[in-house]
């Protein structure tokens, strides 16, 4: 970089500027290119710190790379310029402008991984090659078609002026081929308006093996991409374009791979389209041979397996498991489950996995999981895993430890095989995709250290095992994993006495500072909601919670048709709000949800301690309407266990009580009474102290055995795994 002195006139006399005396070589500038020379010294700049280093990078490689190229590489070819005696004075102006545009494309896209760094010299010596070009008004296409898309973007906008280059033109298409190579998501939205791109046809495929679904809507058009897909030859191309014009093309896509393949065709996919049971055990039987496909030694993914996943779950949900759960209050098992008859061991499996969240707990108990081994002719749990090829195995072993089978289901292994399946439940985590199956092996230790002591010593050795290994291998992820599974799971015995929150950074876990829990005016508000049910369980557990208040001088109870709202007397700060669980047309107790909702909004209000009351169909109306000042959640609805992802979405330090089975009033009644009486005495919540009381309550029959089903916050390892996980990765 050089300091101009400005050059001035003296009468007829051209005085020349000078350059700084540390420059190896001093040159005269014109003073009408003086401009131009202190345009390109201001884009060197902007690559240098106060002390003239360069430091656009870490890496002090990639610095001197930089220094190398724009800086001192830059200098010389300005002077070159300058001092050259070929060209004119407007020539001249012309490259040293050009010279000022390249520095520009850099300085403000080398961040961008489209361009990167590295580029610096190879832009320098494009361009260099470029003007001789240039010069003798040879094309420059040669070269933009050479280099790499961040060369090539900038270096075809350096030969525009005064006149344009003819390697310019057809230059920027090839810059646009090389863009849509690198982002090809881009493909579709570039050739809807440019059909006539001479590379279309090619990037018509990249784009159908690169979104299918996507891809599908494209071709289902009726403009000019959507002609050209239509008469595209590429196999893939027109089987996607005839599905996309058919009445029921995304039924046939989950069976795309088969039909490429030519196992199937879409006439005789049409013979099972109008039956939904037909449809869905042509999905299921499909989805085991794509499953066994992933194994060694093929490890081959089908295309579209995640429609037809999606498809399965659909269809499983809507056509089998919505109608045993809509007839839940039915005592005739064969009238509730009639629609559970023909299924296969196979289909009532995928039915369970695919259906977690949605799936009652008497539906799996009761009516699934029996069902699934009553249609085996030998009822085994390693036969069951071995005919589906362990597809989904740690999400239904995660569902038998929250539903308290998974002793039965181990019982029908062979033990030396059951241990084998533990081992594979816990080993390669590190390699799964996300963290969904991590979380659920967090979440299934509880129950199985609860009614499998041995089991659960196996699993904590074979977690150490496993955080050793990769700590050998140095894998991020598995070293991750593996130790927060290790403290959860050592954790877990409260005899030990380990500090989660110490040991993982996570906030406290056994106890919820009062003050956390006070809105902006030291006002504690708990909101809790109530369903109206045919069966009238939502309207009995309204009436048990509303007698611990109605008639007590602690409380003054206010109402109206639609809600309640509850403050104490002694800590008017405390403030329980609660709708009515009407019952009747149009779900009326939404109406009075949103009621109480508009109100606490108005007043600023946020609660801050949410209840759940009423069976497990209705917690999606109440994750509505939980809010991100949620932090103690009590989910006291048949399987609210299976929320707790949901409400960590929603407030990532919520402290969660849920149940795995069935929820119950004569349990969380107890558990909304303790929390009452620590927040009106002024105390912090100690969730070990809190149970230990809880636990002497229920000492026997079926209230203990109820009671031991609900989950507290410190036992709920899946929700503090996703904690500590969360706050590694983003840390």
């Amino acid at each position: 970089m050089k300091k101009f002195v400005y050059a001035f006139f003296l009468g007829s006399f051209f005085i020349p500027a000078l350059v700084k005396a540390q420059d190896p070589v001093s040159y005269k500038v014109a003073t009408d290119r003086l401009l131009w020379h202190d345009n390109i010294d201001k884009q060197q700049k902007k690559l240098v710190d106060e002390a003239g280093a360069v430091k656009v990078s870490a890496d002090p490689a990639l610095n001197l790379h930089v220094s190398n190229a724009l800086i001192k590489r830059v200098d010389q070819l300005q002077m070159q310029i300058e001092l050259d005696t070929v060209y004119n004075g407007n020539t001249k102006k012309k490259y040293l402008r050009s010279l000022e545009m390249m520095l520009k494309g850099f300085t403000d896209n080398f961040k961008n991984k489209d361009f990167g760094i590295a580029l610096a010299q190879p832009l320098v010596d494009a361009f260099e090659e470029g003007m001789k070009l240039d010069y003798k008004n040879e094309s420059v296409f040669p070269l933009i078609e050479r280099e790499p898309y961040g060369v090539a973007k900038i270096l075809v906008e350096l030969f525009t002026f005064p006149t344009e280059n003819p390697g310019v033109a057809p230059g920027r298409t090839e810059v646009l081929r090389k863009y849509l190579g690198l982002h090809p998501e881009e493909i579709l939205k570039v050739l809807r308006n440019n059909t006539d791109l001479y590379f279309a046809d090619s990037f018509i495929v990249i784009a159908a093996n690169y979104d299918i679904p996507r891809f599908y809507d494209f071709a289902q058009a009726r403009n000019a991409l959507g002609d050209r897909i239509r008469k595209h030859p590429d196999t893939l191309v027109h089987t996607i374009a005839t599905m996309a014009n058919s009445k029921s093309g995304r039924l046939y896509m989950p069976f795309l791979e088969n039909i490429l393949r030519g196992k199937i065709t879409m006439e005789d996919i049409d013979k099972v389209l109008t039956n939904e049971f037909a449809y869905y055990r042509l999905l299921v039987n499909t989805r085991i041979e794509y499953a066994g496909r992933l194994l060694p030694p093929t490890r081959d993914t089908a295309r579209e397996l995640k429609s037809l996943t999606d498809m399965m779950r659909k269809k499983a949900q809507e056509y089998f498991v919505n109608e045993i759960n809509a007839l839940h209050s039915e005592n005739n098992e064969a009238v509730r489950f009639k629609r559970l008859e023909g299924l296969t061991a196979q289909e009532l499996y995928y039915l369970a996995v695919l259906c977690e969240d949605q799936i009652y707990t008497s539906s799996f108990v009761k009516g699934v999981y029996p069902r699934i081994f009553q249609r085996m002719s030998n009822p085994r749990g390693d036969s069951l895993l071995l005919s589906v090829h362990a597809d989904f195995f740690r999400k239904f072993i995660k569902m038998c430890a929250g539903y308290n089978t998974l002793n039965d289901f181990l019982g029908r292994i062979e033990k030396d095989n059951a241990n084998i399946l533990m081992k594979a439940f816990v080993i390669g985590l590190e390699k799964t995709k996300g963290t969904e199956e991590a979380v659920d092996v967090a979440d299934s230790y509880s129950s199985i250290m609860d009614k499998n002591p041995e089991l659960a010593r196996f699993i904590r050795t074979e977690v150490e095992w496993n955080y050793e290994k990769n700590e050998i291998i140095q894998n991020r992820k598995g070293i991750t994993i593996y130790n927060i599974l290790k403290v959860l799971f050592q954790s877990a015995d409260t005899s030990k006495k380990v500090d989660v929150s110490a040991e993982l950074g996570i906030p406290p876990v056994y106890t919820v500072d009062l003050k956390s829990l006070k809105d902006d005016s030291s006002r504690i508000v708990m909101q809790a909601f109530f369903y109206g049910d045919e069966d009238k369980d939502g309207q009995n557990s309204f009436a048990s919670f509303m007698a611990n208040f109605r008639g007590n001088a602690n409380w003054k109870v206010t109402e109206n048709s639609e809600w309640v709202s509850i403050i104490n007397n002694k800590n008017k700060n405390f403030q329980i709000y609660a709708n009515k669980p009407l019952y009747g047309e149009n779900d009326p107790e939404e109406t009075a949800i949103d009621h109480l909702n508009d109100y606490l909004f108005d007043r600023n209000i946020q609660p801050s301690v949410y209840i759940h009351r009423g069976h497990s169909y209705h917690v999606k109306s109440t994750m509505r309407r939980l809010m991100p000042s949620a932090r103690i959640v009590v989910l006291g609805s048949c399987g609210g266990y299976n929320n707790i992802n949901e409400v960590l979405n929603i407030s990532s330090d919520a402290h969660i009580i849920s149940s795995k089975q069935t929820g119950t009033m004569h349990v969380n009644e107890p558990i909304i009474q303790a929390l009452n009486a620590s927040i009106t005495a002024g105390k912090n919540i100690d969730w070990v102290a809190m149970w230990k009381e809880l636990t002497g309550k229920f000492t026997s029959g079926d209230a203990k055995e109820k009671f031991d089903d609900y989950i507290p916050p410190y036992k709920n390892l899946g929700a503090l795994f996703i904690k500590a996980y969360n706050l590694r990765i983003n840390n």
